[in-house]
């Protein structure tokens, strides 16, 4: 497997001086990025944050299941994040853990359809040892036979606890029926005050000699869908129905609303302001839950409305409340004081939500690995501030109309002496 030079992000105290400059994009993050690119392209970015003496440091690499694309051939993009904890000639497995145990240090990774985040959270002393662990492991990677098969039935197991419930079976249902081609189609520094001069340093010493090899894997694109689709999942056991109405929607990119618009969308059309929202859970209480369970993807994703239903006897009821309110966003009809209000809702949500360094590294991390700028994060917040209705409705009835919708329905075992 091809290594990929990942993205570093470091987040550090103490907070800049006041007559520190910050970038034109911190008018909208809140924190100053401060980028380096090194020869061999692994880009740094450190954010002084005011913490003292705790550092977040992430590591992302924009490789997911999105990657995976020999047939029959899924799972590896998570399964390899587990293996990279396996050790090292240098550091042989074990002994990662001992070191950033004895400094205390919060260690961990998770997989999605287009990135992997490696996430180490811990006290500033550790971080000369933490660069030093994570450069090795990340050119060294080496693992017995054994650890390998002992690791995939960790990873199995992992599978089955999902497979418990049914959104996992859900999920891969929405995407077999949805993606033809495209693989989404199948599921996935130590220093008190720091010296940034010596942070620079240290990664340049430890990752420099690193040899880019850049990915050949071409990943295939979806067609567009011509006409609607649908699939249906029988679940075994007792659980509510389900129903989830999924159009395709436009990839997540820096240069455009589109990520954006979807998570306005998702708000206007089923968050807790939304008629639907107001309709079907609070007044008819037809529907015990409703949401837009996607987050923004490097391709082409899907835009799911998903219902949770209180009876199967209610299923056209909340179809057609639902495709009603579209519908009505296409043909122009969208509450602007609710648009300006979702806007400021979400912005200063995200912005809320940023209360430790891992907090703030972790988004840098999701928005860069997917949409590939450094300051993605501050593109997509800026971009939440300044979608118009109009906007909407233009999105809407490009993307969410008919022929590129697919519905999904869960119907479950009836309860014993009853419908659940």
């Amino acid at each position: 497997m091809p290594r990929l030079l990942p993205l570093l992000l470091m987040l550090m105290a103490p907070v800049l001086p006041a007559s520190a400059q910050p970038q034109e994009s911190s008018r909208f993050f809140p924190y100053t990025l401060k980028t380096t690119k090194l020869p061999n392209g692994l880009t740094v970015v450190r954010v002084p944050f005011n913490s003292p003496g705790i550092v977040a440091y992430i590591t992302s690499v924009r490789v997911g299941s999105r990657n995976e694309v020999e047939a029959g051939r899924t799972g590896f993009a998570h399964f390899f994040e587990h293996m990279m904890f396996k050790g090292t000639k240098s550091n042989p497995e074990g002994q990662r853990e001992r070191i950033l145990g004895g400094f205390g240090f919060d260690d961990n990774a998770f997989t999605t359809d287009d990135i992997t985040v490696y996430q180490a959270y811990g006290p500033t002393a550790g971080l000369p040892q933490l660069i030093a662990l994570e450069a090795d492991r990340f050119q060294h990677l080496e693992y017995s036979e054994p650890s390998f098969q002992t690791e995939a039935l960790a990873v199995l197991g992992e599978y089955h606890k999902s497979a418990a419930a049914p959104d996992l079976k859900m999920e891969e249902s929405l995407a077999k029926t949805a993606f033809t081609r495209h693989t989404y189609q199948h599921t996935t520094l130590g220093f008190y005050d720091f010296d940034d001069a010596q942070v620079l340093e240290a990664v340049t010493k430890h990752y420099g000699s690193w040899k880019r090899e850049l990915a050949t894997v071409s990943i295939p694109a979806e067609p567009a869908q011509t006409k609607a689709r649908s699939v249906h999942v029988d679940w075994a056991q007792p659980t509510q129905p389900r129903h989830v109405l999924a159009w395709h929607t436009p990839a997540a990119r820096a240069d455009t609303p589109d990520a954006a618009i979807q998570a306005m969308l998702a708000e206007y059309l089923v968050g807790d302001t939304s008629p639907a929202y107001k309709e079907l859970v609070l007044e008819k209480q037809l529907v015990e839950s409703l949401s837009v369970p996607t987050s923004p993807h490097r391709d082409p994703y899907l835009f799911p409305i998903d219902a949770t239903l209180q009876d199967e006897k209610h299923r056209a009821a909340v179809d057609a409340t639902l495709r009603r309110d579209v519908k009505a966003l296409v043909d122009g009809k969208v509450d602007a004081a609710r648009v300006k209000a979702i806007q400021d809702h979400l912005r200063y949500g995200l912005l809320m939500g940023m209360d430790t360094p891992r907090d703030v590294a972790i988004d840098l991390a999701f928005y860069a690995g997917v949409m590939g700028p450094p300051d993605a994060l501050a593109s997509y917040l800026k971009q939440l501030g300044t979608v118009t209705p109009q906007q909407l409705t233009a999105f809407a009835k490009k993307y969410l109309v008919e022929t590129n919708l697919t519905v999904l329905t869960l119907t479950p075992k009836p309860a014993a002496g009853g419908t659940p």
